[in-house]
Formats: structure tokens, C-alpha cells, sequence
């Protein structure tokens, strides 16, 4: 079993050892969530490699989306379907705390690696299972992607503009959100395990993933109809506005956010109207609101009203990501790093999201070259050369 000593700022997961079996994001990046945290994670790939290398990228030698999520991981090939190739990621499982993979749920036993039969090797292992609609009902052994689920679970209905067809929310927002809960659920499920010795099977699906992101939709009570409109939108008065030179976000929902807002427009006669004092009634007459808001709107540019509002608006000019390589405060705040890849290069990434004092964890390093790292992961787990070499001569690791 891996050395679980407390190490000194490497790190609240220091000593946990993390196999990613899985692809595309979910899965790649909540195990990533994990790396962040200190976790020695090794990224388990079939000979064809993670689908998501193969993703349309202007980078030549890489996908973008790969490097962006699979960031701080060490990188091994393995064909799982050969029988040389199943056997050493058993001894992998064997000194491992934590699988995760994002298997239809079919295909782990046909391949060996069921719960029950990893638990049967390594009875503290957490195995966690990211699907796209869970182990159950009629879609469990349905392939469940991003955007499927978002348009399955309204969330595509809700984004569409009055009159207008659905419309899809770019970013895989559901994929990122489950990355979120497999990271969480993952760090839960060790915690009990220092108290109960055992592991467990644990699992969070894309359809469960979407459906947490519209808890505050996603309610019916009683004596209500079912269809009816759930939008949880302020009105018009939050939301994107037009300047005289770009958009900004405007969020006015306090009494205090309002006062300020109509002060630094000059619509301060819109304070004291009392058909304007609440939310709602913003929301019901934002046919009158916007228009004047428009109007003062056309003064300045986005990013001078930045300026104007200051503290006293939460808002935001409309940019485009690449900016956020030299915004003043994601430097501030450490959140861009320069990263070295063996066929990238040098490029610029995201770091981390959580920041621990204590024990802030490794620094992050770049995503793995396919396979960059099946030597030395082999062999510290205890695998000759001649074993290696072996395996390599079968096919079994590309």
C-alpha cells in the first residue's frame, strides 16, 4: 500500500494514489481537482490514447482541451484487453487508493474491473463511476455526453431567448460540475475510510450532475401546475446590456445594488417609484426599466462603467477568455501558471481553483505525453525491466 505519512505542504491528499481510467473531462478532471490537492495521480490510457487528444485543436502536437484537463497527472498506456495488460493494472489497483472511470456500466466486469472484483484484491479502495445517466432505468447503458444531457434536462430550453430555439450552453458546464462532485465525493469517501478501514463503490452521472445544477428550478410543489415557467432570472434589469462600446453584466437585485445602480446612471427617479422597490415588480415592469437604462447605458463604454460603478454595481464587461492570461486579478490571485510539456512547449494554464494554507499541496505541472511516464509508474510499482520489456513485446503497453 502507498505511504499515507502526513507530508509537510505537499498537500490535504499527500500520499493518496489516484488511477484515471477515465475520458474526456468529467471524470479527467475531477481527478485533476484531486492532483490539485496533492494526490499522485496516474492517467490509465487505452493504445489509441484519451478521445480527447484526438479533439480538434489549433495546437499542432496537442488537443488544448487535453492539456487544460488533465493538468499534474503522470501518464500511462495499457491495453486493458489483453490479458498481460489486465494483470498489471491489477497490480496497480493493488497499491492504489482511489479508481475512477467513466465506463458505460456494462463494461467494467466484461473487462475485469468491477467493483466486486477490485474489491476482492483491495478492500480500501474507493471506485468511483462517472456515467451518463447512472447504473439503473433505461438509459444506463445509454452514452451520455454534455450537451445530451443539458438539452435532455431542460437546460438548453431554459437558455433560449423569448420565441427562440433552444440553445446549448458552451463550456461543458454539466461535465465540469460533475467533475466537481466526483472530486468531493472522492475526498468524502477517504475520510470515511480512515475511520471504517473499507472502501467503497461511489458514483455521480452526468443526468444527476444537471439536474443539481437546476436545483432551484427543479421544484413542484403541490398545489401548483407542473408546466409553468421556472426561469430564475431577475427581469431585464440583470442581465447583459449594451454600452456605447461593448456589453456589460449588471446585477441589481439589492436594495442597495439598485440605489447605487440608478445613482451612477442618473435614474435616481427610478429609486423612489414605488412600482420599481422589489425585485418582482423590477421583473414585471422591465418594459419600462430597460429602455431608460439602455439609453444612460450609451454614455460610456463597458469598461468604463467597470470603472464608474467601481464596488458599488457588482458587474462585468464582456471579454473574451484569452484575456484572462494578464487580467490584474487572476495574477493577483495566482491563478494563470507557465507550464513546460515535452511536445507542447511552453503555454500558459489554469492552476488551481482551492487554495490550501496549510498544506497548499505540489506545484501543478503539465499534462502527460501519451504514455510519457509507463516506465517509471511501472516500475516503482514494482515491475523488472524484463517485465516492462515483456509488455511492451506483447502489445500490452504501447
Amino acid at each position: 500500500m502507498p505511504d499515507t505519512a502526513y507530508s509537510p505542504g505537499k498537500g490535504p491528499l499527500a500520499g493518496i494514489t489516484v488511477l484515471d481510467l477515465s475520458a474526456y473531462i468529467a471524470g479527467p478532471y475531477g481527478c485533476t481537482l484531486l492532483a490539485d490537492q496533492g494526490a499522485r495521480v496516474i492517467k490509465i490510457e487505452p493504445p489509441t490514447g484519451d478521445n480527447l487528444r484526438h479533439y480538434p485543436s489549433t495546437l499542432d502536437a496537442e488537443s488544448r482541451a487535453f492539456l487544460g484537463v488533465n493538468r499534474s497527472k503522470h501518464g500511462v498506456a495499457l491495453d486493458l484487453k489483453q490479458p498481460e495488460g489486465l494483470a498489471t493494472l491489477l497490480t496497480l489497483v493493488d497499491q492504489a487508493d482511489v479508481l475512477v472511470h467513466n465506463f458505460r456500466p456494462l463494461v467494467p466486469e466484461r473487462l475485469g474491473i468491477g467493483y466486486d472484483q477490485l474489491n476482492a484484491i483491495n478492500p480500501r479502495l474507493i471506485y468511483c463511476a462517472v456515467t451518463g445517466y447512472g447504473s439503473r432505468g433505461p438509459l444506463r447503458n445509454k452514452a451520455g455526453y454534455d450537451q445530451v444531457l443539458q438539452t435532455m434536462t431542460g437546460m438548453c430550453t431554459a437558455q433560449a431567448k423569448p420565441g427562440a430555439p433552444p440553445e446549448i450552453l458552451y463550456g461543458s458546464v454539466v461535465d465540469f460540475y460533475a467533475a466537481s462532485l466526483v472530486a468531493g465525493a472522492v475526498s468524502s469517501a477517504l475520510y470515511e475510510r480512515e475511520r471504517s478501514g473499507l472502501g467503497q463503490s461511489l458514483e455521480v452521472s452526468l443526468l444527476s450532475s444537471a439536474l443539481a445544477m437546476q436545483s432551484t428550478r427543479l421544484i413542484w410543489a403541490a398545489n401548483e401546475p407542473r408546466a409553468l415557467d421556472r426561469d430564475m432570472r431577475s427581469g431585464g434589469i440583470t442581465g447583459i446590456h449594451p454600452t456605447r462600446s461593448g456589453h456589460l453584466y449588471l446585477s441589481a437585485n439589492t436594495p442597495h445594488f439598485w440605489q447605487a445602480l440608478c445613482e451612477r446612471t442618473g435614474l435616481i427617479h427610478l429609486v423612489t417609484d414605488p412600482r420599481f422597490d422589489t425585485v418582482r415588480k423590477r421583473a414585471e415592469h422591465r418594459d419600462l426599466i430597460v429602455p431608460q437604462l439602455h439609453e444612460a447605458l450609451t454614455r460610456h463604454s463597458a469598461l468604463e462603467w467597470e470603472e464608474i460603478f467601481g464596488d458599488a454595481v457588482p458587474c462585468a464587461a464582456a471579454r473574451q477568455v484569452d484575456e484572462m492570461f494578464d487580467d490584474p486579478q487572476c495574477l493577483a490571485e495566482h491563478l494563470i501558471a507557465e507550464f513546460e510539456h515535452p511536445v507542447v512547449g511552453r503555454y500558459q494554464g489554469f492552476t488551481r481553483a482551492a487554495r490550501f494554507t496549510r498544506t497548499p499541496g505540489p506545484a501543478p505541472f503539465a499534462a502527460p505525453a501519451f504514455g510519457a511516464d509507463s516506465q517509471r509508474v511501472l516500475r516503482e510499482a514494482g515491475l523488472s525491466d524484463d517485465q516492462i520489456a515483456r509488455l511492451r513485446a506483447k502489445g500490452a503497453l504501447p
